[in-house]
């Protein structure tokens, strides 16, 4: 399985803010570090579908990011994603799981199973708008897995939980990537540099280091060495 991005550019009005990005990315967690204002989260719509390109193209295995089978094996959590506040958290996995064309049985199963996974199994019947910011990031994360994708893309997945849930999701995180594609994008380096086998950097638009890193340095000096001081966002 190979995600394949070719010379990938987006042009808003005068900015430019994804610049002829290519990247064949394999199984595995990928981290994507940037400052804010990079091009991170424009390249990570980019590769979702939810952007057009100004220029270049993205598919997996072949399949255009425009084609229904790509966006079946896709499973994406943005920085901000909507819910309905209405809705309990397990209704919220029903009716994401409809939109993802589940069957109703499958998805009850699947979304039960979820809930247990991301630790709120006790909260399944309560309304989202009760969850604390940490409650609705794990219920965030649930559905991006609820079609068991192929192609992972995480925008800050662990914003807003504790360290000690920051570790627990790293673990899920690292797992999914034996086999999954997972581009994983945060502000918390320490995330990447434990579960990240390739670290991509990107800056103005351009990635400016793919690969590893001296794992006797540590990665944010190396981030730091690469963007700059004035760079760091976190």
């Amino acid at each position: 399985m190979e995600l394949t991005i070719d010379r990938l550019s987006k042009q808003f009005q005068n900015k430019i803010a994804v610049d002829r990005v290519s990247l064949r990315l394999s199984p595995g967690v990928t981290g994507l570090l940037g400052p804010n204002g990079a091009g991170k989260t424009t390249l990570m719509r980019l590769v979702c579908g939810i952007l057009k390109p100004t220029a270049g193209s993205v598919s997996l295995d072949g399949t255009d990011v425009s084609a229904e089978e790509y966006r079946a094996v896709l499973g994406y959590l943005p920085q901000d994603f909507g819910y309905y506040p209405d809705f309990t958290g397990l209704d919220f996995l029903l009716y994401m799981s409809a939109l993802k064309g589940l069957e109703k049985a499958h998805a009850r199963r699947r979304s039960r199973e979820l809930m247990d996974l991301v630790g709120l199994a006790d909260e399944c019947k309560k309304k989202v708008k009760t969850y604390s910011g940490g409650m609705r990031q794990r219920l965030g994360i649930a559905q991006a897995l609820l079609n068991d994708p192929k192609l992972l893309v995480l925008d800050e997945p662990t914003a807003g939980l504790d360290p000690k849930e920051r570790v627990r999701f790293r673990e899920l995180i690292a797992s999914l990537g034996r086999d999954s594609v997972v581009l994983l994008s945060t502000h918390i380096v320490s995330d990447v540099e434990h579960i990240a086998g390739r670290v991509l950097i990107m800056s103005a638009g351009q990635i400016v280091h793919d690969g590893a890193w001296d794992k006797h340095e540590d990665l944010e000096r190396f981030y730091l060495a690469q963007v700059g001081e004035g760079g760091y966002d976190g």
